[in-house]
């Protein structure tokens, strides 16, 4: 006697943005550890946005639209929904605090620049204070060396959370559409 069974056609493995995706992660995760220099923040929000594409990619599938859109998995979406949000206020709060890091830069490099006026002027008055003001002076170039790479960096870090930021909502909009339709 025959025995038959029906199974399911699963694919064999995952489709290849699902993998890309866990690639991202993998990389997010075992970036968690390093560094929290300025190149290595930009490093993290830079892959934060290729993963975020990845995921958009996956939202456009239309397995993905799909399910989301099934009235079971509405909790879910909810969640997701919630989690975007949560995203967008996070990403949000890093932006103020880049913009707060970068008055205090231009306020420091303003009072470093006032200070270096009022020596030369003392200086003029004061042969024999003249010699401290140049080591002095030494001193302010290399801090501002120092604060210009500083802004470059906040510069940088600014403009991949502005990006960030977009994509995210590109990614809540795309959300809702699914939701919508």
């Amino acid at each position: 006697m025959a025995f038959h069974t029906l199974s399911n056609s699963f694919p064999s493995r995952p489709h290849p943005i699902i993998q890309e995706v866990d690639e991202h992660l993998c990389r997010l995760r075992s970036s968690e550890a390093a560094s929290t220099s300025s190149s290595s923040i930009c490093h993290k929000l830079s892959a934060l946005q290729d993963l975020h594409d990845c995921v958009d990619k996956l939202l456009l599938l239309p397995l993905t639209q799909q399910a989301l859109a099934k009235e079971q998995n509405k909790k879910w979406t909810n969640e997701l929904l919630d989690g975007s949000l949560r995203l967008l206020d996070v990403c949000s709060s890093a932006k103020d605090a880049i913009l707060q890091t970068k008055e205090c830069t231009i306020h420091t490099k303003r009072v470093a620049c006032e200070e270096e006026t009022e020596a030369n002027e003392f200086a003029q008055v004061d042969a024999a204070q003249q010699s401290f003001f140049k080591t002095s002076k030494s001193d302010h170039k290399n801090a501002d060396n120092q604060l210009d790479n500083l802004e470059s960096s906040i510069q940088d870090q600014e403009e991949l959370l502005d990006c960030l930021f977009r994509q995210l909502i590109k990614t809540r909009v795309t959300l809702l559409n699914i939701l919508n339709h």
